[in-house]
């Protein structure tokens, strides 16, 4: 473009005819269609590269908080193992027999019994074994079920799950502080272990209220599960007997049963097939002393656990005793008892 520029100054005198400035109308028109070509692919290479965008998708990352389960597990003085929640067909067995585990220092402790529970211990029951939180993980090393290593996940701001990934199955443990355990929940939710946990209820009075009746002759009673049956035996044997020379007269089933509308009341039935079935309302009054209402004489009998047995203190006890899931019957009936 520079030379025919040139070449149209240096003819300069030769353009004044009308073709000459007809050439350079062509020039000019020449340059400007250089210049809108050059400016439409410009705009064209711009309009390209921004219909093309580049998506790069991640994968969404979710920081989970750190859960220090050292700290965790010490932030309750009290797990209280609710049996009647756990999942799965295995079993860790000293969770299986506990009603409650703390975790002091390094020493796991456990409530074996629901006699004593509350004051063994200072509350915490037995030294069963040691623990360690390494990566994570409840291991424990148990002083009669050996080493067992637990996942540990919290539930709600008071409930965890203790989870064995060989049985495949969970515990789920509430938090308490001894000061705010709620005793009576404990004794009612597991009234057959406390009827279980002497060898011997012996009678010790009688209240001067009621009708007389066939239970009236009855001072010794026992508690005890044979295979599926809950059953219990009875003697008229004169009070003061020592637990040894106790003669059984009668053997049959009992049946516990929670009342609707009334968590504080336990039902229950004695069969006895010769006077038929005596039903009571059942009291603790505390974890040696029960109360039996026998509502259709109203007579109230005072009877006291005599032969306490220690579970972990005693071989047969270790293999017999485990709790299980409890599914009471629900009787739709009122409290007759005044209390």
């Amino acid at each position: 473009m520079f030379d025919v520029y040139n070449l149209l100054i240096n003819n300069s005198l030769h353009c004044w005819h009308n073709d000459c400035f007809t050439g350079i109308g062509n020039i000019k028109l020449y340059k400007m269609r250089t210049t809108k070509l050059l400016f439409t692919t410009l705009t064209l290479a711009v309009l390209a590269t921004g219909c093309y965008t580049e998506v790069i998708i991640e994968d969404e990352y979710i920081d989970e908080p750190f859960l220090n389960v050292n700290a965790l597990l010490k932030s309750h003085e009290l797990w209280y193992v609710d049996i009647n929640a756990t999942s799965g067909n295995g079993e860790v067995p000293f969770l299986q027999r506990a009603f409650t585990i703390s975790f002091v220092g390094e020493t796991v402790f456990a409530n074996n019994n629901i006699v004593g529970i509350g004051k063994t211990g200072n509350g915490f029951g037995l030294d069963v074994g040691y623990f360690n939180t390494a990566s994570e993980r409840l291991q424990i090393n148990h002083d009669v079920d050996g080493f067992w290593s637990l996942e540990v996940f919290v539930v709600d701001n008071n409930t965890i799950e203790l989870y064995d990934s060989h049985s495949r199955t969970s515990y789920f443990l509430e938090g308490y502080q001894r000061n705010n355990f709620d005793y009576d929940m404990v004794f009612y939710d597991n009234i057959e272990y406390l009827l279980q946990e002497y060898d011997v209820w012996e009678k010790v009075a009688t209240s001067k209220e009621g009708l007389v009746n066939d239970f009236d002759s009855e001072n010794y009673l026992q508690f005890y599960i044979d295979g599926n049956r809950s059953m219990f035996n009875s003697s008229v044997d004169p009070s003061g007997m020592h637990l040894d020379d106790v003669l059984w007269d009668y053997s049959g089933e009992y049946s516990l049963f929670d009342v609707y509308n009334d968590e504080t009341l336990k039902t229950l039935t004695l069969d006895y097939d010769f006077m038929g079935n005596d039903y009571f309302e059942l009291y603790v009054i505390n974890d040696s002393t029960i109360e039996l209402y026998h509502s259709s004489s109203g007579t109230v009998y005072k009877f006291k656990g005599k032969g306490f047995i220690t579970y972990l203190k005693s071989d047969i006890s270790q293999l017999d005793k485990k709790r299980t899931k409890s599914e009471y019957g629900t009787m739709k009936v009122v409290r007759k008892r005044k209390i």
